[in-house]
Formats: C-alpha cells, sequence, structure tokens
C-alpha cells in the first residue's frame, strides 16, 4: 500500500511532532519507535515504569440487538458464558478449517451489547463475517475510526491514571465505563506487553487530548510515548501471539497453544468440527519458544533445524532488551521437545538455541 493511501490515528500530528520513525501497520501509519533511544529504551520504560501506546489502528466494532450475546457466542471460539458484564475475554474468529481470521478481544456490556477490539488489518473481513451471519434483529457495526485507543503499560500505570483521575485498580480483564473531563471513555484493565496496564478508548476526538495528559502524567515516572516496535518486542518476551505470524487462517489455534481460548464444551463456534478432530488426532505442529545459545537474532521465516533435519520455522524472533539475548518463537515438529538444543538458521548462518516453553521473563499482570 503506498504512504498516500495509508490511514492515519487521531494521534498522528503528535508522533510527527516527536520525530517518530512511521511505517505500515495493517494499512495504517503508526510509530515504530521515537527518538532519544529507540526500541531498547521505549521496552525498558515499561518494564521498569510506564510507556504510553497509540494504538488507535486497532479495530473497534460493536454487535447489538436482542441475543447479541448468544450469537457472537456462536461465531467465535472462546465461551462467552465464562464472563458477566463488565468483562473482557480474549477470543479467536476462526474459519470453517480451524485457521485464526483474527483473534481479538469481546468487551461484554450486556447481553444486548458486545464491542469487539480485532486487529487493523483483519476488522472488515471480522465484520463482514458477523454481518453475514447475524439474524434479524442483531446489527453489526463497524467503529473502526470511531474511537482511538491508547495503551498504559507498566508498574506505574496506575500512578498515572490516577493522576487523571481515571479509574484503576480493577480486576484483570475487566472494563469500567466512565468519563474523563466530562467526556466518555471506556478504561480496560487489559494489554499486551505482560505488564500490569490499562487500554483506554476514548472518541475519535477526544484521543488527542487524552495522550497529551497521559504522556504529562508519565513524564515524572520517566514513562516515554512507545512505539509499535517496543510493543513487538514486549509480546515477544511474554510468548504472545500476533495475528501474521503466531496463527493465521494457516496456524490453528491447537498448533499455536492458544486452546484455552476455544470453548470446547460448546454446541457450536466457526470452525469447531476442523478442530475438535485436530486435538483429538494431534497437531501437525506445535509452538515453542526459542532461546539463541549461540550469537545472533533469529527473525521470522528462519528454518530450525535437529540433527541437520528441518524441524520447523521461526514465526517471530527478535532481540530481548530484558534478556539482553536474541529469542523467538516457532512452530516446530510435535518430536521437539522442551530442552532440545536444535540450530536456528539465520541468513545462512548457524546459531544454537534452547527449547522453552514461553514466557521468556516473569512479570505478575494479573495481582490487583
Amino acid at each position: 500500500m503506498s504512504d498516500a493511501a495509508l490511514k492515519t490515528s487521531p494521534l498522528h500530528d503528535r508522533h510527527v511532532a516527536l520525530g517518530a520513525k512511521m511505517a505500515d501497520f495493517g494499512g495504517w501509519e503508526m510509530p515504530i519507535e521515537y527518538p532519544g533511544g529507540g526500541v531498547v529504551r521505549e521496552h525498558t520504560a515499561v518494564r521498569s515504569s510506564v510507556g504510553i501506546f497509540d494504538v488507535s489502528h486497532l479495530g473497534k466494532a460493536r454487535v447489538s440487538g436482542p441475543g447479541a450475546r448468544e450469537f457472537v457466542n456462536s461465531c467465535l471460539a472462546n465461551d462467552l458464558g465464562r464472563i458477566h458484564e463488565g468483562k473482557a475475554q480474549y477470543t479467536l474468529c476462526c474459519d470453517e478449517n480451524g485457521g485464526v481470521v483474527d483473534d481479538l478481544i469481546a468487551y461484554l456490556r450486556s447481553d444486548e451489547d458486545v464491542f469487539l477490539i480485532p486487529n487493523a488489518a483483519n476488522t472488515a473481513e471480522v465484520v463482514r463475517r458477523l454481518a453475514a451471519a447475524a439474524p434479524e434483529g442483531i446489527v453489526v457495526e463497524d467503529l473502526h475510526e470511531s474511537y482511538g485507543v491508547i495503551a498504559v503499560q507498566g508498574t506505574k500505570s496506575d500512578e498515572v491514571l490516577d493522576a487523571l483521575g481515571l479509574p484503576t485498580g480493577h480486576e484483570y480483564m475487566s472494563f469500567v465505563e466512565t468519563d474523563w473531563n466530562g467526556l466518555p471513555v471506556i478504561v480496560c484493565r487489559t494489554g499486551y506487553t505482560g505488564e500490569r496496564g490499562y487500554e483506554l478508548v476514548p472518541a475519535w476526538d477526544v484521543a488527542a487530548q487524552l495522550w497529551d495528559a497521559l504522556t504529562e502524567a508519565a513524564a515524572p515516572y520517566d514513562g516515554l510515548p512507545c512505539g509499535l516496535g517496543a510493543r513487538d518486542t514486549l509480546r515477544t518476551e511474554m510468548g504472545y501471539a500476533l495475528h501474521g505470524h503466531e496463527l493465521s487462517t494457516e496456524i490453528t489455534p491447537v498448533q499455536a497453544r492458544v486452546g484455552w481460548a476455544v470453548g470446547w464444551k460448546k454446541d457450536a463456534f466457526w470452525g469447531k468440527d476442523a478442530l475438535v478432530a485436530e486435538k483429538a488426532a494431534g497437531p501437525e505442529r506445535v509452538a515453542w519458544g526459542l532461546l539463541a545459545t549461540g550469537r545472533g537474532i533469529p527473525r521470522a521465516g528462519c528454518a530450525v533445524k535437529a540433527d541437520g533435519a528441518v524441524v520447523g520455522e521461526v514465526t517471530s524472533g527478535t532481540f530481548s532488551p530484558t534478556l539482553k539475548n536474541g529469542i523467538a518463537l516457532a512452530l516446530l515438529a510435535p518430536s521437539v521437545a522442551e530442552g532440545a538444543e536444535v540450530v536456528i538458521d539465520v541468513r545462512g548462518r548457524e546459531v544454537t538455541a534452547t527449547v522453552v516453553k514461553p514466557p521468556f521473563v516473569t512479570v505478575d499482570v494479573r495481582e490487583g
């Protein structure tokens, strides 16, 4: 997609003013990193204090009407019956073959109102599939450019929100609908970094005011605006899946080890028959972490070998600022066990690694 065709977030002028390095994320021009230290500095700020991310490229959609919860539950993989109003749930939109069209978070407002945050590039397809399946009386709306999303992540995230008079301390994977300066905002106890944190969902035209207030409140804690480069290194350290890498229409929840986000006992959901069959037979490949023991940084697409034979492929790879080491997520043959020594082919150079179960670093996101 040409730069001219890229969409921009409601905070675009803030990023440009800060001198951010910009790139295409799912058709949106978004910040990768800011001057003054880049990804490593921003990553470290989140792990040690607080970082503020613009993730307004993420999709927003709403399913409403009598029986909305029941309808969404019959489509998406996780079981909305497990949660109550005011709670959020990680879930999957699968196709008939069990492949993942998208992974997303569902926010249960009521039995008649479910708010969804899909990935940027997949929002239109998720909305299309839900709208095509919706019975009379159920309304499916694409609200992608109606709301911004700002993530406040890190050990000092509560202090930053407290400074703005926003609610803090609610249960992990829950949300509170509130007002800030008389303007509505949803405060979600969710995030993609592993650290304690929140994701704020303001109206599109309120996002810039909220960003300014949050970055000002974070400054006394040495908090920083953070780009999507740090978001990627943070989520990789935690072993969190990224659609298009660890999940795709070619990679099922069973292979990706996200079967915990599947309501196996539900009567129906998209892809159920294929996934139940795959689970029973055992997947042909399984997700693992790789901790490099040799010098080199693994990257997506690198072949993984054991005893000279290719046994899998890296799906995400990076340098871990916390461990100061190369790490990767990979899909490997089921014969490969935890603790095995493998070799990653990084541009023709062999980098040795140990098979591990993520996360690569230990944090406590659920406390409080």
